[in-house]
């Protein structure tokens, strides 16, 4: 929760595949999810389906 809220915040996308990573280690096996956050061609900006899911803004 607090990488998802820091990149939010910061509006630091970069950090999106250590967030696949750690959503991963936390037992989530969503293909959507972790495919979403690892994909290098993925633009994510402010308003991403996956963090804003995570910190209850979707």
């Amino acid at each position: 929760m607090s990488l998802a809220k820091h990149m939010y915040e910061s509006r630091d996308f970069s950090p999106m595949p250590i967030l696949a990573d750690a959503l991963q280690d936390a037992g989530c096996e969503d293909d959507a999810i972790l495919s979403h956050c690892r994909d290098a061609k993925q633009v994510h900006v402010r308003g991403c389906w996956v963090v804003d899911l995570l910190l209850g803004k979707a």
